[in-house]
């Protein structure tokens, strides 16, 4: 029985992120109001952010039919500049799970873009030296690693079984305004007794470690659309 797919079978990376993992991160992260997520898809991580009162651009390369995206066929990494929304109030920071083949490609031109980005990735991603300059450059603020397991990320069309999640994920928060170590906690999640892990509630724990960081020369914000 078919239990993967390659990279090349993959397509275009569409694994709707779970309602937990968002919830989780609003638990653990003060975020600012006006939020970017430009790979939303068909809109998991934008839906829980705008029921928690942020106003959010939703974006993504492919067009979904749902009323949870904004625009489609905007590549990101082909962005220049940070976007406003309609209403002409600048974006405060990117919130994003991004493909996973163009993690690294994602993080960087974020930072490029936006003063604060929050990725959620796999914990595996600290480890790669690939990495040095977006990991050691003294902007990774704040690694919020999942002490349980998500729920399993399958791919949007997958149809092999449904399996427990063997991976470790992370909510990473960089800050263009950040020096210093990073500070890395644990978080998780607990469903309701009467509900799935969409309708779970998470558990904030007390921070763990410190990671030395480098410091990095801070970036100019660029202007708005």
């Amino acid at each position: 029985m078919k239990i993967a797919h390659s990279l090349n079978e993959r397509g275009h990376d569409l694994y709707e992120t779970p309602a937990v993992a968002t919830h989780a991160l609003l638990k653990a992260e003060k975020l600012p109001q006006i939020l970017w997520e430009p790979a939303c898809g068909p809109g998991a991580i934008v839906r829980v952010l705008r029921e928690a009162g942020h106003q959010v651009l939703a974006t993504d390369l492919i067009y979904h039919d749902s009323l949870d995206q904004d625009h489609g066929g905007r590549d990101f990494l082909l962005e220049r500049e940070l976007p406003k929304l309609a209403d002409g109030n600048a974006v405060e920071a990117i919130v994003t799970n991004p493909p996973f083949k163009l993690a690294g490609e994602f993080v960087e031109h974020a930072m490029k873009l936006c003063p604060r980005l929050i990725m959620l990735l796999r914990l595996t991603f600290y480890e790669s030296k690939r990495r040095n300059s977006i990991l050691d450059g003294g902007q990774l603020a704040r690694v919020h690693v999942f002490r349980n397991r998500l729920p399993m990320m399958h791919r949007a069309d997958w149809d092999g079984p449904r399996v427990s999640n063997p991976t470790a994920f992370a909510w990473f928060v960089w800050d263009r305004h950040h020096a210093g170590p990073s500070i890395w906690d644990r978080i998780s999640w607990t469903p309701t007794l009467d509900a799935g892990p969409a309708c779970a509630t998470a558990q904030f724990e007390t921070p763990l470690e410190r990671q030395e960081t480098r410091a990095e020369v801070r970036r100019p914000l660029r202007g708005d659309l």
